[in-house]
């Protein structure tokens, strides 16, 4: 329900793409964008109504603030007077008035729970719901940081090992946090965030580097194929927040710098926009200093590879990233594959992200093939050029078989997307058949 400008996400040439479903946004006044509103909140206005004050807010007395010029919202526990926010807002004041009196929770989750309310909402925080929060538990006795975790994929278990600190016998192992030992809808645990230390930095284009973050001590972080998280900074005293898909380091061969052990690291092949307001910041940040990290979210099931036969990739820019764990996956682990294509859409050779890797993995793995296409290459240039079409996609679309299981996932800029999209099921493919990664 809450949401950053389009200025800001995505930005109008964005290519890091997620997996969501999109959401029609509205034409915001002048003076009214992000910006705009991180300078109102620092004013020193009262967007509160309350000077200052903080309260307990009854569900009757929530049910009173209903209207666009007096609307609180509550948000997992916590509620906000959203009036001032009104015209900010990219989705439009009618998709807060949704929520307007009542929990909003579930209508934010819906939309965009990646947002950072807390953060950008801090100066409209009425109060607390009046209810009781529960006492935190946890272990009887202390642990060493040092554990294992192994995940089961295919029973869906994960299995964890601790190591006493003292070895002494446990009367009791100790009390669950709250809400374990029950079952909760995905949607309603929340994001969790983690701080991780930038350990390198590496120049992969001209405008794309790669970027390696270190998990916390303890730490465990495995995002599945084809999810993607949350990266946050604070930026001018606001956090912002944006998603990213991190990449498998089944590629990093030739970097100067030894693959550092995944069960620790996190690869983010990211676009630099000097007008951006995230990624300047990003690339400003010092070998040492820490980035925020969501546990992972996305909709594309590990199920789709089940018996699949031919994979096709559709990318566009750093729509590539999500595609890095996809095809490592698809090469080493589905056993009944014949043919992986990767069609790679980019403006200029040096725009190219991994060239040399691919085509050496080309020609290592004869199931796999790379197609570049360029949309403003130079005269020297003899490969594929245009933008996405009927013709290219006829082309290289081809089954190995009339009848093979097929699956094609698609991701870029929005309208790289949708247009591929709209071609794929004029070629017949159905919707089954296709996935795409979209914001």
């Amino acid at each position: 329900m809450l949401n950053v400008p389009s200025q800001s996400f995505p930005a109008p040439s964005s290519q890091q793409r997620v997996a969501s479903g999109g959401r029609s946004k509205v034409p915001l006044k002048q003076g009214r964008s992000l910006m705009d509103w991180i300078r109102l909140t620092k004013s020193g206005k009262d967007l509160t109504g309350l000077k200052g004050r903080l309260i307990e807010v009854t569900e009757e007395e929530l049910k009173k603030h209903n209207k666009k010029d007096d609307c609180w919202i509550c948000i997992r526990g916590f509620v906000y007077n959203v009036s001032p926010y009104m015209e900010y807002h990219p989705g439009g004041e009618d998709e807060l008035m949704r929520a307007a009196g009542s929990d909003g929770t579930d209508l934010f989750d819906q939309v965009h729970r990646w947002v950072n309310y807390e953060s950008m909402l801090k100066e409209c925080l009425v109060g607390r719901m009046a209810i009781k929060s529960a006492v935190p538990k946890g272990l009887s006795h202390e642990v060493e940081e040092d554990f294992s975790v192994r995940v089961v994929e295919n029973v869906g278990k994960i299995e964890i090992v601790l190591k006493k600190k003292e070895n002494t016998s446990w009367k009791r192992l100790g009390h669950p946090l709250e809400n374990h030992n029950s079952l909760i809808a995905r949607k309603d645990t929340g994001l969790y965030y983690r701080k991780c230390q930038l350990i390198s930095k590496e120049g992969v284009t001209h405008d794309t580097k790669l970027f390696c973050l270190m998990l916390p001590p303890s730490a465990h972080l495995q995002v599945p194929i084809g999810q993607h998280v949350y990266l946050k900074l604070t930026i001018t005293g606001t956090e912002i927040v944006k998603p990213y898909t991190p990449v498998s380091d089944f590629l990093l061969s030739e970097f100067k710098e030894p693959v550092l052990l995944n069960n620790k690291y996190i690869y983010f092949l990211i676009k630099i926009y000097p007008d951006g307001l995230f990624t300047p910041e990003l690339d400003h940040l010092q070998i040492g200093d820490s980035v925020s990290v969501s546990n992972p979210e996305g909709n594309f099931k590990i199920s789709q590879f089940q018996e699949l036969e031919d994979l096709f990739l559709l990318a566009a820019g750093t729509g590539f990233t999500p595609m890095v764990k996809i095809l490592n996956y698809a090469l080493t682990n589905i056993p009944s594959l014949r043919k992986v294509k990767l069609v790679f859409f980019n403006k200029t050779e040096d725009d190219i992200i991994w060239r040399s890797q691919l085509e050496k993995l080309a020609f290592k793995d004869k199931r796999f093939d790379v197609e570049f296409v360029l949309s403003a290459p130079t005269s020297e240039w003899n490969g594929k050029q245009g933008h996405i079409s009927p013709a290219l996609l006829s082309e290289f679309l081809k089954r190995s078989l009339d009848k093979s299981k097929v699956l094609i996932c698609i991701c870029g800029p929005t309208p790289f997307t949708e247009q591929g999209i709209r071609l794929l099921h004029e070629l017949n493919f159905s919707k089954d058949e296709i996935h795409s990664f979209t914001a």
